[in-house]
């Protein structure tokens, strides 16, 4: 099973979220003011997500590991969750890597 992007409104902005095919949540976007800038942001992590170099690994103050995926501007386009193992946060990134390429796009605006 592939993944997927899911566009909905968030009071009156607009988010996505990259699933894997288990449907688990594996990027979620920052707030965008249009629609249009939202798909923009899809398009973006369509575009990156494939290159390594992108991806931002970090560590937050309690310890948990996450990442952002980066656009050519170094504006951040998504964030993963927060995972206690680094292993685990790259897993994160491999399957970012893989679903967020060719994955579809589900408008629940």
């Amino acid at each position: 099973m592939s993944g997927y992007f899911v566009l909905k409104r968030s009071g009156t902005q607009f988010m996505f979220n990259l699933h894997a095919g288990n449907h688990e949540v594996i990027l979620t976007s920052e707030q965008y003011t249009t629609k249009a800038s939202a798909e923009g942001g899809i398009a973006a992590v369509q575009k990156y997500s494939a290159d390594d170099a992108r991806y931002m690994r970090k560590t937050a103050k309690d310890g948990s590991h996450y990442f952002t995926l980066v656009a050519a501007n170094g504006e951040s386009v998504g964030r993963s969750e927060m995972y206690s193992a680094t292993q685990a946060r790259d897993k994160g990134i491999e399957s970012v890597k893989t679903n967020g390429p060719k994955s579809p796009t589900k408008d629940q605006t």
